[in-house]
């Protein structure tokens, strides 16, 4: 039976942690606000943009811009996995959640052959123990997202993509949904996918317009700057989502801590019941033999 030394000693050390998971909690909450707050007003401008981009590239060539080409990636080139995934650990499942998808998506690929574009430092460190093809790597962005990060991420893919060096390229990140909830999502960025009706396409008969200047130079602006906003808004998404699940995983050692506290201090209460207890037998016990 331990000590009650020991025990009060393991009740200060499992109370400290306590104040460290619930500080960290309350950073995390705070961060989430204004996190959630970017990302939601970003949301609109990448589907909206999307949709303008559809509208444009059903009026001209299909072949009118290199990154709307479907068969733009040189044949049996592989594709090109951007891997967003955070700087820091102590946020539950998160980082695990989109290690093991990228994993599937390499057993999944013909031949496993999958250029990594690696985001994050949980994720490149994980994937750089393994052999696999790093095409990019980049640490140590989300203290603060900024467009310029995005822009240097969406240059390499499309560089990448229209040297043919890759195939196409994907996005694999965590999905904002609430403080409670965070998706993991892969899309496609490259070839930039059509919409439809199944998607959220544009429902019913198109609007034609007049174009000025023409609609095939309007597109050759618009792309780049749509593939940047993409990688933006994910990058967004994947802070967001870091914030809720840092939230969420230290209230619950918060509590799992003060559960501990409780369960300690009750059995120290017992141990020195017991000791009490047997100093008061042994007093009565002498006192008879007296």
């Amino acid at each position: 039976m331990p000590s009650l030394i020991d025990i009060r000693r393991r009740v200060r050390a499992v109370k400290s942690t306590q104040q460290i998971t619930k500080a960290m909690k309350m950073v995390a909450a705070s961060k989430l606000r204004r996190a959630q707050e970017r990302v939601v007003g970003a949301r609109p401008y990448a589907q909206q943009m999307l949709r303008v981009l559809n509208s444009l590239a059903a009026r001209v060539d299909p072949e009118a811009h290199p990154l709307l080409r479907e068969s733009e990636g040189r044949p049996g080139a592989p594709p090109l996995l951007v891997v967003i995934s955070a700087d820091k650990g102590l946020c539950g499942s998160f980082n695990t959640n989109v290690t093991k998808q990228a994993a599937l998506f390499v057993q999944d690929t013909p031949d496993r052959q999958v250029a990594m574009a690696l985001v994050g430092r949980k994720g490149r460190d994980f994937f750089l123990r393994r052999r696999v093809d790093v095409r990019y790597e980049v640490v140590n962005l989300f203290q603060h997202v900024k467009l310029a990060h995005a822009q240097e991420i969406a240059r390499t893919a499309t560089e990448a993509f229209t040297e043919g060096r890759v195939g196409s390229v994907y996005l694999l990140y965590n999905e904002f949904k609430s403080a409670m909830s965070q998706k993991v999502v892969l899309e496609r960025l490259l070839p930039i996918p059509r919409l439809s009706v199944e998607n959220g396409g544009l429902i019913g008969p198109q609007v034609d317009y007049l174009y000025e200047p023409s609609a095939e130079e309007i597109l050759t602006s618009v792309v780049p700057r749509h593939v940047e906003i993409q990688v933006y808004r994910a990058l967004l998404e994947s802070a967001a989502a870091e914030h809720a699940a840092r939230m969420t995983a230290m209230d619950a050692a918060t509590r799992n801590a003060q559960e501990m506290v409780d369960k300690l201090t009750l059995y120290m209460n017992k141990v020195r019941q017991a000791a009490i207890t047997r100093e008061i037998i042994e007093v009565v016990s002498g006192a008879q033999a007296l």
